[in-house]
């Protein structure tokens, strides 16, 4: 496990998570209490789940539950985001409805959480005297830029209404910190997985999706020929970048944008050749397992993969999961829900 403790050294702060009770919220409250930390979280269970929140209590012990408050409330509401953020040293922004194919189905929705609600907490942080604001970007506003690794300083043409959203986002903490004096950090997450992420609905990430999939034996389908690339990257590597990029030093990070991948290319048919061969290893059934193709998917980009060097030169960050890696880690989980 990452150490959260060993990095921050020491230190006590009051952290804003929002979209605390989501998956990667989640593993950002567990790893800041597990650290002495006192976490504050919010959410309105658009795309979170109360049993997050509990499997994460349950892990830390009753101690370290008394360091945390947990918020209902919606970003999309100027006053439960300035109770949030009231006394908050720093806040990590994961709160967003997630996914390309429901911001092309709901773009308006897409847009009042990812960008009004991302607005709200920028002027709650600012009021509030927040040492730093730490936010989810996406590998989604590289757009339409063929250039492989995909470089901080070089986006294209973005493809779908989350993308804009996200774009969006980088624009308003850039502004923020020019008017205000607000020192914001953007993380562009690349396909992060782990445990706590939803295999369920029409918007699951594929990982979690497909790992059900080939436990139940129903089909796997895999959008276009197979030969799409991502980089995945492990949840506590997405952990790591977020508390570094919360305490590295003033004079190197504000107003910044890092990716936050693991610089490794895997193509969807050799994903799932691994999560055939992993869980093959539990049901020897599965690695007879074939997947199935259909059209590509609209707004989804070809290729991705992350150039990760002004992360580490910056921040320090190394990723600690390989995707396999990451794999071995989080299956166990995965398997437990399906039982």
């Amino acid at each position: 496990m990452f150490d959260a403790a060993a990095l921050l050294g020491g230190q006590r702060a009051r952290w804003l998570v929002t979209g605390g009770a989501g998956f990667i919220g989640s593993h950002l409250m567990e790893h800041l209490l597990r650290a002495g930390q006192e976490v504050v979280t919010l959410d309105n269970f658009a795309t979170g789940y109360r049993r997050n929140l509990a499997e994460v209590e349950a892990a830390v012990g009753p101690e370290a539950r008394k360091r945390h408050r947990f918020i209902e409330g919606d970003i999309r509401d100027p006053a439960a985001c300035r109770e949030a953020c009231a006394g908050a040293t720093y806040v990590l922004h994961q709160a967003a409805l997630g996914s390309v194919p429901r911001s092309i189905e709901h773009p308006a929705d897409s847009h009042a959480s990812n960008v009004t609600g991302f607005l709200n907490m920028l002027v709650a942080a600012r009021d509030a005297g927040v040492k730093r604001f730490v936010y989810a970007s996406s590998s989604s506003v590289y757009g339409d830029h063929p250039g492989l690794p995909k470089v901080e300083a070089e986006v294209g043409e973005v493809l779908s209404p989350y993308a804009a959203t996200k774009l969006a986002n980088e624009i308003y903490a850039r502004v923020f910190l020019k008017s205000y004096g607000l020192d914001t950090v953007g993380l562009r997450y690349f396909n992060v997985f782990g445990p706590r992420q939803d295999p369920d609905g029409p918007y699951a990430a594929v990982i979690p999706r497909w790992v059900q999939a080939l436990r139940t034996r129903d089909d796997v389908w895999i959008n276009g020929d197979g030969e799409t690339t991502r980089d995945f990257c492990y949840v506590a590597n997405a952990v790591q970048a977020n508390l570094r990029a919360a305490i590295a030093p003033d004079r190197s990070v504000p107003g910044e944008i890092f990716n936050v991948a693991v610089h490794d290319q895997t193509s969807l048919n050799t994903l799932f050749a691994t999560l055939r061969e992993l869980l093959a290893k539990l049901d020897p059934e599965i690695a007879h397992a074939q997947p199935r193709y259909r059209e590509f998917r609209s707004g989804d980009v070809r290729h991705s993969l992350a150039d990760i060097s002004k992360a580490r030169r910056l921040l320090g960050y190394g990723p600690s999961h390989s995707l396999r890696a990451g794999l071995e880690e989080a299956l166990p989980w995965y398997v437990a829900q399906q039982r």
